[in-house]
């Protein structure tokens, strides 16, 4: 069983292409250098994804280019 990151320590950051609405918007916290975690805005209590610093930079990568 993996153990749960404690992120509540993290600095959250609004993605840029978040289009300030209701419906669009992701946070990521470059707080803690062995991982990436991920939310959404509207719900910061809720659950965070965490990635691994090469999925994401992988993800980013693709998504730049799509």
């Amino acid at each position: 069983m993996s153990r749960a990151a404690d992120l509540s320590t993290a600095t959250w950051h609004k993605s840029s292409y978040s289009d300030g609405g209701a419906n669009n918007c992701v946070e990521v916290s470059d707080t803690f250098p062995a991982l990436v975690p991920v939310r959404d805005s509207k719900t910061p209590t809720g659950p965070a994804l965490v990635i691994g610093p090469g999925a994401w930079s992988a993800f980013v990568e693709y998504a730049a280019r799509h």
